[in-house]
């Protein structure tokens, strides 16, 4: 691995940065330095806090924080309360640092004064119309499930008759048809 002096790095990320500067692989191929090191280069030197975080382990405090989406309903009705109480000014930084959207909040806002006035008249009226179809589909299939048992008992009542009294076209002469 060749050890490459801060000098040479600076003037090699300048090359690269400056308007119209040359392709990172002709850049490479005049230099002799591998691409990926160039790579690496310009961005130690053009995203800092980039390459210092990607370079720590993540500690506890530094691991990234879990998406808006896979908040618990807890989480979700703290920030609608704790922003109910921030001025519309500061509403703007506060969903900026908790990395969040306008929509999100409103949306939350919206489930959680629903949860609270209740279900509405038009879901319990649903409701009732699915409870009262489910009375009447179970009370049918009752009935059939009790008709399907008339038919199977008379089935096997015919074959024990059957087994008793045995065909009655046996007796018949098939010559004379009596």
């Amino acid at each position: 691995m060749a050890l490459y002096s801060e000098t040479f790095k600076t003037k090699m990320v300048q090359r690269m940065l400056v308007p119209h500067g040359k392709p990172m692989a002709a850049l490479a191929r005049e230099t002799g330095v591998p691409e990926p090191t160039l790579y690496r280069w310009r961005n130690a030197a053009t995203l800092p806090a980039v390459t210092r975080r990607s370079t720590r382990k993540p500690t506890p405090s530094t691991k990234p924080a879990k998406a808006p989406h896979e908040w618990s309903a807890e989480q979700k009705l703290a920030v609608v309360l704790e922003a109910a109480a921030i001025p519309d000014a500061e509403l703007g930084e506060f969903l900026r640092r908790k990395g969040l959207h306008e929509a999100q909040l409103q949306e939350w806002r919206a489930a959680a004064t629903a949860g609270l006035r209740g279900p509405s008249q038009r879901d319990r009226k649903t409701a009732n119309v699915e409870a009262r179809r489910v009375r009447e589909l179970e009370r049918e299939l009752g009935r059939k499930d009790k008709a399907l048992a008339e038919a199977a008992a008379l089935l096997i009542l015919k074959k024990k008759v059957q087994e008793i009294w045995g065909d009655e076209d046996d007796d018949t002469n098939p010559k004379s048809d009596k």
